[in-house]
């Protein structure tokens, strides 16, 4: 299936130059981690070193932060959506 994916404009460099693209796959899961694979510069910046998302990043499945998902083989439909999102904090 394919999805739409975006990204904030300051990752789109490890993205080709694109803040918005598609991508094909089957389930959440697939999509995770077909995304760090066709754009390997993203995961420095997604995950840690264990391979957890990290803090001040969200990621979200449609409305979903896949922190709340209780699994992520979650199978992928016309129209769904996988955004990236950084926190932002200072003062």
């Amino acid at each position: 299936m394919r999805i739409q994916v975006s990204v904030p404009l300051l990752l789109s460099d490890c993205t080709k130059g694109k803040s918005a693209f598609e991508l094909e796959a089957e389930t959440l899961q697939e999509a995770l981690r077909l995304l760090v694979e066709e754009y390997p510069l993203l995961k420095v910046h997604l995950y840690t070193e264990q391979g957890e998302v990290r803090k001040h990043v969200l990621l979200y499945y449609n409305a979903d932060n896949i922190a709340w998902l209780e699994r992520l083989d979650i199978p992928l439909a016309a129209g769904d959506k996988l955004r990236v999102l950084q926190a932002v904090s200072g003062g």
